[in-house]
């Protein structure tokens, strides 16, 4: 048969994925993931539950279903693997099934997710099929696309050296396989406790050179459940050994690649490290103790001392390869809350900005090795440029003065015309009344600095519903911004939060049908301005609630 010819007496709806779903203690959402797993339809052959030593009452709930249900094998590990390798690698052994997928205990298959991916992989005789995963923050509901780029349409690549930014998709369960293929090819993900197994066994598929089928469907919710007693390994970053283990994956991803002969892969999988492992743990670096700092400062350096003069040279303004300049050139930890606003997305390069004494572009007077002559040349669309915020706030209102930072004179070039204020509720996507068009007016500073002001009315975030209607529930709204240049440029920012007014206190304020409202105003861990806003005495429980259970978690795991 040819390596990519699928069995031509089926159809995409015959019976031919086996969902290979793990899980461990967790009895409150296995269920409900399998049931979305059967809810795929005639095209599920089995589903492959395996537990991996639970204390709760997962095997005796997924037993019970069983029972009425005969797609569902249920394995039981009788001893805990510690990760989800294992229980993946079980699962896999069991499988009978053309091809297959995983999914974890505590997230969901969304209608259609399996007839889309098993037509998309049949259709193109393709060994992958991938969708598009979407991130849904609990309890909110707010849902964010991971990696939306690779899947604004269908696509097909023969081998994914023709598309190497399928390495930053390091999930598996977004992902449909032929069984045969990852059989023939050994392809396995580590076993026992390995943090961000995914990283590895994704670098394996793809070392092994698969033809690929990307869809535009959504394919898999992927529940973030951030309050949660027991938190995932992604999230639970309180301790160096994670940025250890999540180092050593993308370390090994690296190998695996460039063993395989896939240098442009491996090249890509480093870039990867940058841009993304670095800012996410970058951002927070500044909510550890000194301790932590230090270690993480002297881990990546020493990684990103492996790194050759290859992996520096494309895009060296890139705010992930600018943050481990620095880490390259300072042997101890610095400058922690200008790497958090560069590490932000958008990224923010605040302000000093120094020049070397042949006229460069530099980092800073005093760490002038990492050279940022790039800049000059970059688009001004994107550039990471610095915008301030000081809020001033009142009884009804509040005033809110923004300033607009010179950037080694690409600002004043490309002539700054106005800002748009726009306040977006993070839970629903939904805006706090119109965008605003502010003037910007240059100040004679001689650094270069343009300012705007405008007032920001308490009643305009109470006011707004959310999916279903007004809620009393509490909000988070972000600050976003948009740079408006001369000849229709324009630039989207947040904005770095000044607290020279002093600290930004909780205050009862007047707001829609002059209602008690709860403002917080407050910094977030990329140092941008947002707001908590609580209409209503349950609003007001709901934000001291949440603000409870965070101070808790994170005392318990530091």
């Amino acid at each position: 048969m040819h390596p990519h010819a699928a069995p031509a007496a089926r159809t995409a709806r015959d019976p031919q994925v086996g969902v290979v779903v793990i899980g461990y203690n967790d009895a409150a959402h296995v269920t409900t993931a399998v049931r979305s797993a059967l809810a795929q339809g005639p095209a599920v052959r089995e589903v492959v539950v395996v537990d991996d030593c639970s204390t709760d009452r997962s095997v005796e709930l997924l037993t019970r279903l069983a029972a009425t249900e005969p797609r569902v094998k249920v394995v039981r590990r009788r001893v805990n693997s510690g990760g989800c390798g294992s229980p993946r690698n079980t699962g896999l052994d069991r499988v009978t099934s053309p091809y297959v997928m995983f999914l974890d205990s505590d997230d969901v298959l969304p209608p259609g997710a399996v007839d889309a991916l098993l037509a998309a992989a049949t259709g193109a005789c393709a060994e992958v099929a991938s969708g598009l995963c979407v991130r849904r923050e609990l309890p909110g509901r707010r849902e964010v696309p991971w990696q939306a780029a690779l899947y604004a349409s269908h696509a097909v690549f023969e081998r994914p050296a023709q598309r190497p930014r399928l390495v930053h998709d390091t999930l598996c369960v977004n992902k449909l396989y032929r069984t045969d293929f990852l059989r023939e090819h050994g392809i396995r993900f580590p076993e026992g406790r390995f943090p961000y197994e995914d990283f590895v066994f994704t670098a394996r598929v793809l070392a092994a050179r698969p033809r690929i089928t990307l869809v535009p469907d959504r394919v898999y919710i992927w529940h973030v459940r951030r309050s949660a007693d027991r938190l995932s390994i992604s999230l639970d970053r309180a301790d160096i050994a994670n940025w250890r283990a999540r180092t050593e994956a993308s370390r090994l991803a690296h190998d695996i690649l460039l063993g395989a002969g896939q240098k442009e892969l491996a090249r890509a999988t480093r870039a990867k490290f940058l841009d993304h492992e670095v800012r996410i743990y970058a951002r927070e670096l500044g909510l550890h103790d000194a301790r932590y700092q230090r270690a993480w400062w002297a881990h990546t350096r020493a990684y990103l001392a492996e790194y050759d003069a290859s992996d520096w040279a494309h895009n060296p303004t890139a705010p992930g390869r600018l943050i481990g300049r620095v880490v390259l050139a300072s042997s101890e930890p610095r400058d922690l809350p200008r790497l958090r606003d560069l590490a932000s997305r958008p990224a923010r390069l605040l302000p000093p900005y120094a020049h070397a004494s042949d006229g460069t572009p530099v980092w800073s007077a005093d760490l002038p090795e990492p050279t940022l002559d790039a800049l000059l040349t970059r688009p001004v669309r994107l550039l990471p440029l610095a915008v301030d915020a000081e809020l001033h706030p009142r009884a009804r209102s509040a005033l809110l003065r923004l300033r607009l930072h010179e950037l080694y004179g690409r600002v004043a070039r490309a002539g700054p015309e106005a800002l748009e204020v726009d306040w977006r509720c993070r839970e629903t996507g939904r805006a706090a009344g119109p965008r605003t068009r502010l003037a910007l007016t240059p100040s004679p500073s001689p650094d270069g600095v343009w300012s705007a002001e405008t007032t920001v009315h308490w009643a305009a975030f109470s006011g707004v519903p959310g999916p279903s209607g007004p809620s009393s529930a509490s909000r988070t709204w972000d600050l976003r911004l948009r740079v408006r240049f001369q000849g229709g440029a324009y630039r989207e920012v947040t904005a770095h939060a000044l607290t020279s007014a002093g600290p930004l206190r909780r205050r009862a304020v007047v707001g829609s049908g002059h209602a008690v409202v709860l403002v917080q105003p407050y910094v977030t861990h990329s140092g941008a301005l947002a707001l908590r806003v609580a209409p209503g005495s349950r609003g007001v429980l709901s934000v001291v609630r949440s603000r409870l259970r965070r101070l808790l978690h994170w005392q318990t795991h530091t």
